[in-house]
């Protein structure tokens, strides 16, 4: 169950920006405290740096998954995500995916040929090699995140209107939904913070309650970070905070401190 809290950090922090500027830049991170009921479960941390590929400048973004204290006892996670994102089109070239979740392992790197829109995966542990067809503009993972955080025009969304992408994992593609709710004044550690909130559309069943068990509050400023995630499970529920962060490109927008 805590591979899943720590896929839903890379799935779920959506976020969006109304401007042309871009919301983030090189040398931004921040990092979420992750809560399993009312135990410490974990923490995951997010990253943006620069590299080149094919003589071209990308950003290089990673993050990372943790289990600590009793819940690394019970269940040890490590997990790492990273995805090479083109500056101009917020495409992705490439992404990694390495985690060891209680024994449950997995080695992957994708790479985008977005000329003829497919994907050639190379399992690592398994040695094998496949090429898909996927849709154009597909994301992966990390890339999806910062993909949103520069949806055009998400200041005209109105409460219940919802946008979609397209986003590969597990050797298939699906539609990644988001319904808009409307905006909240959340406290948090920092202090009382202007958010938008949007509910990711799941899938029902083994791992939730229903179809819309999450909720997502992200900063309503020019960074639109992720404040809080929080799921009803089918056993139980997490909530993850930001815990930290570093690197913003715009001010953290507090609206005052209790």
């Amino acid at each position: 169950m805590k591979k899943i809290i720590l896929l839903l950090i890379f799935v779920t922090c959506v976020s969006f920006d109304s401007q042309k500027q871009d919301a983030f830049d090189v040398g931004e991170w921040f990092k979420f405290r992750i809560h399993y009921g009312f135990v410490n479960a974990g923490y995951a941390t997010l990253e943006v740096k620069d590299a080149t590929i094919n003589s071209k400048k990308v950003f290089h973004v990673v993050g990372r998954g943790y289990t600590t204290g009793m819940s690394r006892f019970f269940f040890r996670v490590d997990d790492l995500y990273e995805s090479y994102i083109d500056k101009e089109t917020r495409n992705p070239y490439q992404f990694v995916r390495k985690i060891d979740e209680g024994g449950y392992t997995k080695n992957q790197e994708g790479f985008f040929i977005p000329s003829e829109n497919k994907i050639f995966v190379k399992d690592y542990e398994y040695k094998t090699e496949k090429t898909l067809v996927v849709p154009r503009n597909t994301q992966d993972i990390m890339s999806s995140f910062y993909y949103l955080r520069n949806y055009p025009n998400i200041d005209k969304i109105k409460p219940g209107e919802s946008v979609s992408i397209d986003m590969f994992f597990d050797d298939e593609t699906t539609k990644f939904k988001l319904k808009f709710l409307g905006r909240e004044d959340i406290t948090t550690k920092f202090g009382v913070v202007s958010t938008m909130i949007f509910r990711p559309l799941v899938q029902s069943g083994r791992v939730f309650k229903e179809q819309e068990s999450l909720t997502v509050w992200i900063s309503d400023d020019g960074n639109k970070l992720p404040i809080r995630i929080k799921a009803n499970l089918a056993v139980g529920s997490i909530k993850a905070d930001l815990e930290g962060f570093k690197g913003l490109k715009y001010p953290f927008k507090i609206k005052y401190i209790e």
